[in-house]
C-alpha cells in the first residue's frame, strides 16, 4: 500500500509540474526565429519578447486559454493538498471521491485551453498585430506537456476515485 501511495503521489507532483511547464513556458507555437505561448511572443534573433495584450484581434480566445490553464494548475495543486487532508481525516475504507472531482476539473480545464488553443491557433496567428511573421511555425513542446498533462490528470483523477482507503 505505501509503494501505491509513493506512486500516486508521485504522478500527481508531475502533472502540477506539467501543467506548469505548460503555462508559463514559451513554446506553444514555434518557428525558426520565434516562439510564442499565450502570454507573450519573442524573437529570437533579437531577443525581444512582446506581451500580448487586448490589441489583438484574437485575444479572448488567448484569455480563455489563459485563464482555463491558470485554473488547471490551481485545481491539480488544491486536489493535492485535499487528498493530503483526506489520507489522515477519512476512515478506513472510504473512497477519496473529493480530491478525484477536483482532479477531474482540472482534467476538464487544461483540455478546455488546448482544444481551444488548437481551434484557433491558425487566427491566432495569422494576426496582423504581430511584429513579426508567426503563421509558419508548427506546436510547440508546451503545447504537447498541456496534452500530456490532460492525460496524466485524468487517470490520477480516475485513480483516485477507485482508491480506497487501506491499513
Amino acid at each position: 500500500m505505501l509503494i501505491l501511495l509513493a506512486f500516486i503521489i508521485v504522478f500527481h507532483i508531475t502533472s502540477a509540474a506539467l501543467l506548469f511547464i505548460s503555462t508559463i513556458d514559451n513554446a506553444w507555437w514555434v518557428g525558426d526565429d520565434f516562439s510564442t505561448d499565450v502570454w507573450r511572443i519573442c524573437a529570437m534573433n533579437t531577443s525581444t519578447c512582446v506581451a500580448i495584450t487586448d490589441e489583438f484581434k484574437e485575444y479572448q480566445s488567448i484569455q480563455a486559454v489563459q485563464a482555463t490553464m491558470i485554473l488547471s494548475t490551481i485545481f491539480c495543486c488544491v486536489a493535492f493538498l485535499v487528498f493530503i487532508l483526506q489520507l489522515f481525516r477519512l476512515k478506513q475504507g472510504e473512497r477519496f471521491v473529493l480530491t478525484s472531482i477536483i482532479q477531474l476539473l482540472s482534467c476538464l480545464c487544461v483540455m478546455i485551453a488546448a482544444s481551444i488553443y488548437t481551434d484557433r491557433h491558425e487566427e491566432l496567428h495569422k494576426s496582423i498585430e504581430y511584429s513579426i511573421e508567426v503563421s509558419k511555425g508548427q506546436y510547440g513542446y508546451s503545447f504537447v506537456l498541456a496534452w500530456i498533462a490532460f492525460a496524466f490528470t485524468l487517470i490520477s483523477g480516475v485513480m483516485y476515485l477507485v482508491l480506497r482507503k487501506r491499513k
